[in-house]
């Protein structure tokens, strides 16, 4: 009992430690995204469900965040890579067909009139 009171005590020294050679932009960054994530909790009744913007919001201001404050966020790395790969799928959906089209059927029976009266 009395060591894990000596080890928490530590780790919150050393964190203040870390806290205090940080800059006030990142402070700042740190507070506005922990904000959001406790107005995301208080409006859920059980688990938290994220909307995609609530999913912007935290990709993009965990980006700003130092990686050594994401250990703060509700959501792992993982997750935000996997959230930015969803985005990425739903937003690049062409065909994914290689090669050259199809030409038109006109066109391809006039390339083949071409060749058949100049065939030098």
């Amino acid at each position: 009992m009395v060591w894990s009171f000596v080890y928490l005590a530590v780790c919150r020294l050393v964190q203040l430690v870390a806290l205090v050679c940080r800059s006030e932009r990142s402070k700042e960054l740190e507070i506005l995204v922990l904000r959001h994530e406790l107005a995301i909790l208080r409006r859920q009744p059980r688990r938290a469900r994220l909307r995609p913007v609530d999913r912007a919001i935290l990709a993009a201001l965990a980006r700003a965040l130092p990686q050594s404050a994401w250990t703060s966020l509700s959501v792992s790395p993982a997750t935000l890579l996997r959230w930015h790969r969803q985005l990425v799928r739903r937003r690049w959906t062409y065909p994914h067909r290689p090669g050259r089209p199809p030409l038109d059927r006109s066109v391809q029976a006039l390339v083949v009139r071409l060749g058949r009266e100049n065939p030098g």
